[in-house]
């Protein structure tokens, strides 16, 4: 898909709307521009709020993922009371 798009005063341009359909793009959405071998290629963002900036941390999102691994592979315990847990975490030491 290309379409034929005309840059206007201040730099702007419009994207045509089947372009922001197709790409999920929404009023409000950014996007990153980036020079790849010579041609612009935006790329959607999300913005973080400052307070939920470490959940999206590398070392979280790996913990994140090994949590994810430990529930499929049912390395996991559900416990009625924090004494029943603690009892458990007892008996394996």
């Amino acid at each position: 898909m290309s379409n034929l798009i005309k840059v206007t005063r201040g730099g702007q341009v419009t994207l045509p709307a089947a372009m922001r359909q197709a790409a999920g793009i929404e009023v409000g959405d950014y996007l990153e521009v980036s020079l790849e071998g010579g041609q612009m290629v935006l790329h959607p963002k999300q913005i973080i709020d400052k307070d939920q900036a470490y959940f999206w941390t590398k070392t979280w999102q790996e913990g994140e993922r090994q949590v994810e691994e430990d529930i499929k592979a049912g390395r996991m315990a559900r416990f009625e009371t924090t004494d029943d847990l603690i009892a458990d975490l007892d008996s394996e030491t």
